[in-house]
């Protein structure tokens, strides 16, 4: 009994597979292209067309919209006393929320990271992203009952002559603070993770104290943490106003400002120009981050 053999098939040459194959940086090019496309049409296109419009302007008295190129609503909104008044007041909200959310997440993500056993680890990190699954009106609505006067917060303060702040700027950073506050623990307790217990357990044993420990040890280990979660907290409070109708009472951000001037007002060419300006701050925050540094090895 005979057995034939039968050869392979000639493999078809595919020149395209070998051109990526001999050109890494090609391939990388050819998978990297439609994401980078797709954010520089939606992205950076947004941001053209929106520069574009606050250039345009609005007949005062028909409501239409003259395509005509004027710089007079970015003007307005960097030399009228209102716009600089809102536009500080909006960056004092973002620092001041994110200052205390530093200083919120600092031993929170400490104690989760290093002093609670291991077992409740996991549970307490669902415990802060728990906050996170509930509604944002829902959280807002809350704090407005809690701050109202003859709230839950003038109940408990009370007895220490402390009144409620009511619906202010005051109440307005409470409420930013509590909202974005799990944006700041989670990179922090990311970076407490990286930081070995061994590198403290040496910095004791050399007879450092808990301060000295704490400044020359964790937080020059935890700065790219911190500055992380700087830029959640400070961008977000930047653009928020939503939570400053709720609880700000009058309080007006740049925010607020934006959403009037494309509701009643109609005025899209001058909302076009004051969203500009928390634009610029986000871009210089940024900018001035990654100069620091601090994300290199983020």
């Amino acid at each position: 009994m005979t057995t034939t053999s039968h050869t392979d098939a000639p493999v078809r040459p595919r020149p395209l597979s070998a051109l990526l194959n001999c050109m890494p940086r090609l391939r990388l090019a050819g998978l990297l292209i439609l994401p980078t496309g797709w954010l520089a049409l939606i992205y950076v296109l947004a941001l053209i067309l929106l520069l574009v419009t606050s250039l345009w302007t609005v007949d005062t008295f028909t409501g239409a919209i003259s395509q005509e190129w004027t710089f007079d609503n970015i003007k307005a909104v960097l030399t009228e006393s209102i716009y600089q008044k809102v536009a500080l007041r909006t960056v004092f909200v973002a620092l001041a929320v994110t200052v205390i959310d530093v200083i919120l997440a600092l031993p929170i993500a400490f104690f989760i990271a290093k002093v609670a056993p291991q077992r409740w680890q996991k549970l307490l990190v669902a415990a802060v992203l728990m906050p996170l699954w509930a509604s944002y009106l829902v959280k807002v609505y809350a704090w407005r009952n809690i701050l109202a006067d003859g709230g839950l917060f003038s109940w408990l303060a009370k007895p220490l002559g402390i009144d409620s702040p009511g619906y202010s700027l005051t109440a307005v950073v409470i409420t930013l603070s509590y909202v974005w506050l799990p944006y700041m623990i989670l990179p922090i307790h990311a970076g407490f993770e990286r930081i070995p217990s061994s590198l403290l357990e040496a910095s004791g044993d050399l007879g450092a104290k808990p301060g000295s420990t704490i400044r020359w040890v964790i937080l020059p280990l935890l700065k790219p943490a911190i500055i992380a979660g700087t830029i959640f907290t400070f961008s977000l409070s930047l653009g928020d106003y939503i939570t400053v109708q709720i609880v700000g009472g009058t309080t007006q951000m740049l925010g607020n400002v934006v959403y009037a001037n494309v509701g009643g007002a109609n005025n899209l060419p001058l909302a076009a120009a004051v969203s500009l300006v928390p634009i610029v701050i986000v871009f210089a925050y940024l900018l001035l981050v990654r100069r620091t540094g601090a994300l290199k090895n983020v």
